[in-house]
């Protein structure tokens, strides 16, 4: 049996334990939650673990083997410290990785001496159709000379003392949301990033909300675009305030020899059935001689897996993986190298739509 020690079990913590549920031989056996209302949920979740007071306390239990770290984005790498510092487990650690540059230097150094895996939590890699995406696309395009990402979503939903509502505790939405899609780009186009163009702002959602005062500032919706090493370029295009979308996530690659599409439809809990049924989540490859005609591949997801969290089934797919890291001390596949450059992305997004400039990465 693996054991795990939840460390933050708010909204994406609670995902996290539900798809641990469906893993053979895997338990949670302990957590820390400073909201009570998030502590009593998690406990009817999970009403065999144990409530610890903190960090230390999951930590350094004897019948904890592996953390998963879901704590708001501007403790994660505090956390990482505490945890080496404590008792070096292997960690899942929820993106972004860090939100303050700063930070760099201290996860640099973690790289070096941590001698457990660990694995950032780049959900969206494992969707089932973004993987068979990923699967055809160099044989659908030919080789990928132009990459685009299109999320238009729900806003941001509301968090244990609202702490997403603000820039300083986020790290600004191109970090916070976005570093997905930086990750994927990364990955899809296997090429790293050299230069960001942005525009992004804040126009309509939490514009009416105060909290101790403050008005939230962070963003809602941009445009970004990122040059690549040996030529090819990928834009994201968000939008937060598009829920009624038929789609959720959009990805379009083409190339020389043709264009593919991947379709991942939103959370199934946020679907108005009464329209109809959520939509298929589809692969379409479109060769460029449109006479051959285009080759649709439906990627249906478990509804039991669907049930389980609002990313399309990848949260499991992701733990399976984790936890043959576990197991048997396999490499992860999302570094902490890959998740500081999907961040350091995202910072050069916000930088750029602030100041209107493109931003080198070398």
């Amino acid at each position: 049996m693996t054991r795990y020690g939840i460390v933050g079990s708010g909204m994406m913590g609670q995902e996290h334990i539900r798809n641990i549920a469906l893993l053979a031989g895997a338990e949670v056996s302990a957590f820390c939650e400073p909201d009570e209302g998030m502590a009593q949920a998690t406990a009817a979740l999970v009403p065999g673990a144990v409530r610890c007071p903190d960090l230390e306390g999951v930590v350094q239990r004897n019948d904890v083997d592996a953390l998963v770290v879901a704590s708001p984005n501007h403790t994660h790498v505090d956390a990482l410290k505490r945890i080496a510092a404590t008792r070096p487990l292997p960690v899942l650690m929820e993106k972004p990785l860090y939100t303050d540059p700063a930070d760099e230097a201290v996860l640099a150094k973690l790289v070096n001496d941590y001698p457990a895996p660990i694995w950032v939590a780049m959900e969206y890699r494992y969707m089932p159709p973004v993987a068979k995406f990923r699967e055809l696309c160099d044989q659908a395009t030919g080789g990928i000379k132009m990459l685009a990402i299109r999320e238009h979503r729900f806003p941001f939903l509301e968090k244990v003392g609202d702490w997403n509502r603000f820039n300083r505790n986020s790290g600004g939405t191109l970090v916070e949301k976005c570093c997905h899609f930086f990750d994927l780009m990364r990955l899809i186009l296997r090429d790293e990033a050299v230069r960001v163009m942005a525009s992004a702002g804040q126009a309509v959602n939490h514009l009416d909300e105060t909290y101790n005062g403050e008005t939230p500032d962070i963003w809602d919706n941009g445009f970004v675009i990122v040059d690549f090493a040996r030529g090819s370029r990928a834009m994201l295009d968000l939008c937060m305030f598009a829920e009624g979308s038929e789609y959720q996530e959009e990805i379009s690659a083409v190339g020389p020899a043709g264009k593919i599409e991947a379709k991942v439809p939103g959370p199934t809990r946020f679907w108005n059935f009464d329209i109809g049924p959520a939509p298929t989540p589809k692969v379409i490859v479109s060769p460029r001689m449109p006479t051959t005609g285009k080759v649709v591949h439906e990627t249906p997801v478990d509804k039991d897996l669907l049930t389980a969290g609002d990313h399309h089934g990848s949260t499991y797919y992701q733990h399976l993986r984790f936890l043959e890291v576990v197991r048997k001390g396999w490499t992860p596949e999302v570094t902490l190298a890959d998740g500081a450059a999907a961040v350091r992305i995202g910072m050069a997004a916000q930088e750029s739509a602030v100041t209107g400039r493109a931003v080198p990465l070398i």
